[in-house]
């Protein structure tokens, strides 16, 4: 007597029950198992970019804002600072390292960020083609913003104001692509840098009406120069800054916030706040998920209990011709394990449904990729859950079989 294909039969004749109890068991698995996916692949993306900044300058506002727009470039910035505010901070003894950064500007939603060489080497991005970018109105483009907008080596184009690919365009004075960027997993793989000169030059053009003012940094003004004195008087978004030591996350923060125009945010801090805000909802509805589970539970035990009683003839009859209490037993204990293997791949697979679709909703306004093709270990652990789920709660109304009256009932009949 094979088991299995007598408890898929028994399964395919209660088709109804049958599917609403995979449909609640695949709800709950395909939740828990999405928000594991969002939870590990936001840590990865926040993480990952965070890495080496100790510390972000711009102007007051939101600290989170100041953060999200600066290191992950996904809000707008604060405002503007003074350079020579910026560069006061370099004599400070415990700051190690400062890049500029200069925003405002996008191509076709991709923003343009201006900065030094010290960004890319930062993010450990290299060049898959051509160089970076030296002059002004040169830039160096991320692998996605090439393979999105097909731009190549030699392309020009002209940014447009703001940070919506809708805003007025900069035809007067065009970018040129001298260089693509390797794909390397962070941020700098959605935007296109260029140096300060060029978004100094893009704006002063404007304001002079064409006539360079008085400065002017378009013929040799070097990425890494934001010190020259003519540049004083120069504006900047904000600054990502390195510590040579501990002291300075003490000591250095609570004077800029106090002490000058300049507001000072902590990626840490900032971003374990936004986890903590996020974590609320993210248990919560784990929780939901949970609950989803255990009434697909009970789903699967009431639909197997009802089945036991309808079926207490054909068990009966079976224990008269041989079979074993135990065999049958474990014949309907088949059933739950089958519902659970399939309400587990059905949950596994609407997870990534509903990870394709967060994708491509991150992928349109913040150009980010959210992708994971293989299993996470916490969903091995989601598995054997399932599973241990499906076997009590068909285990439960299983035990009946050792009770029930052979004799007594086949009379009944």
């Amino acid at each position: 007597m094979n088991l299995f294909k007598i408890s898929l039969a028994n399964l395919k004749e209660k088709k109804l029950n049958s599917f609403l109890s995979m449909l609640l068991l695949t709800l709950g698995i395909g939740m828990i198992s999405l928000l594991l996916l969002l939870n590990k692949q936001m840590d990865e993306q926040f993480r990952r970019n965070i890495r080496g900044i100790d510390m972000v300058v711009g102007a007051k506002g939101s600290p989170l804002q100041l953060i999200l727009s600066s290191i992950y470039q996904i809000d707008a910035p604060t405002g503007n600072i003074p350079l020579e505010d910026v560069n006061a901070l370099k004599r400070n003894p415990f700051v190690k390292n400062i890049i500029p950064l200069s925003m405002g500007d996008n191509y076709r939603g991709f923003r343009i960020v201006g900065t030094n060489a010290q960004y890319a080497e930062h993010f450990q991005a290299k060049t898959a083609l051509g160089t970076l970018f030296s002059q002004s109105m040169e830039v160096t483009i991320g692998s996605k913003v090439a393979r999105t907008l097909g731009l190549n080596i030699g392309d020009t184009f002209a940014s447009s104001h703001g940070l919506d690919a809708n805003g007025e365009a900069h035809g007067e004075k065009k970018y040129k692509v001298i260089g693509i960027f390797e794909a390397n997993g962070s941020v700098i793989d959605q935007l296109i840098l260029t140096s300060l000169s060029s978004v100094w030059d893009i704006h002063e053009h404007e304001e002079a009406g064409g006539i360079h003012a008085e400065g002017d940094t378009h013929q040799t003004e070097s990425p890494d120069n934001s010190e020259d004195p003519h540049l004083e008087k120069k504006e900047i978004t904000s600054a990502l800054i390195q510590f040579r030591n501990p002291m300075g996350l003490i000591t250095l923060p609570r004077h800029i916030n106090q002490n000058t125009s300049m507001q000072a945010a902590l990626p840490s801090i900032e971003i374990n706040r936004l986890f903590s805000m996020l974590g609320v909802g993210i248990e919560t509805l784990r929780a939901l998920a949970a609950i989803i589970i255990f009434i697909a539970g009970i789903s699967v035990l009431i639909s197997l209990y009802n089945s036991l009683k309808e079926r207490k003839y054909e068990m009966a009859l079976l224990l008269s011709m041989g079979a074993t209490r135990t065999k049958l037993f474990f014949m309907l204990l088949y059933e739950g394990f089958i519902l659970a293997i399939l309400g587990y791949i059905s949950g596994i697979l609407l997870s990534r449904l509903g990870l394709w679709f967060f994708s491509r909703a991150a992928e349109q306004d913040f150009h980010y990729s959210l992708n994971q093709n293989t299993l996470l270990a916490e969903e091995i652990y989601l598995f054997a859950g399932a599973i241990v789920i499906g076997l009590i709660a068909a285990a439960i109304p299983s035990l009946g079989i050792y009770r029930l009256n052979i004799s007594r009932t086949l009379a009944e009949e």
